[in-house]
């Protein structure tokens, strides 16, 4: 190989290299929202939050914790076996949806600093791994109410 021919690969090997990279990044952020969030009207010192999380961006996510001032302790839960037990983040794919639901995974809180009555709305913070934090208020609803029964 000659010189020139030399330099021609080096410079198409460059732009080859730069588009693959380019094609590669991810800038992208995933576009989170929630909708039918509750909370059932709590009989002791510990509540349920139920929720759903969409993803609409190409970018997958996980919901990593929740915070919120009513309570002590605010854990995720997952429920297998009709057992739950807790887990440290649960994953919101790209262009999926994450459900918190009676039955299935939820939301903790325990440690109840007020009793929250139906009607009144309880604030919580979402944290995620890569998105910012969303604060949701989940209306308190009634003890028995469940929307996959209506």
């Amino acid at each position: 190989m000659n010189r020139r021919t030399t330099r021609a690969l080096a410079v198409a090997l460059t732009l080859v290299s730069g588009a693959t990279l380019a094609g590669c990044s991810t800038d992208s952020t995933p576009e989170l929202k929630v909708s039918g969030a509750f909370m059932p009207q709590p009989v002791a010192d510990m509540a349920g939050g139920f929720l759903t999380i969409t993803n609409d961006g190409d970018t997958a996510d996980k919901l990593t914790s929740v915070t919120s001032p009513i309570a002590d302790d605010v854990t995720i839960h997952e429920t297998k076996n009709q057992k739950m037990q807790e887990v440290k983040s649960f994953d919101i794919p790209a262009h999926g949806e994450l459900k918190l639901e009676r039955g299935g995974n939820h939301i903790m809180l325990m440690g109840l600093k007020v009793q929250p009555k139906q009607g009144e709305n309880v604030s919580i913070e979402l944290h995620f791994e890569k998105a910012d934090p969303i604060t949701v208020d989940l209306p308190v609803e009634a003890a028995t109410h469940n929307p996959k029964q209506h």
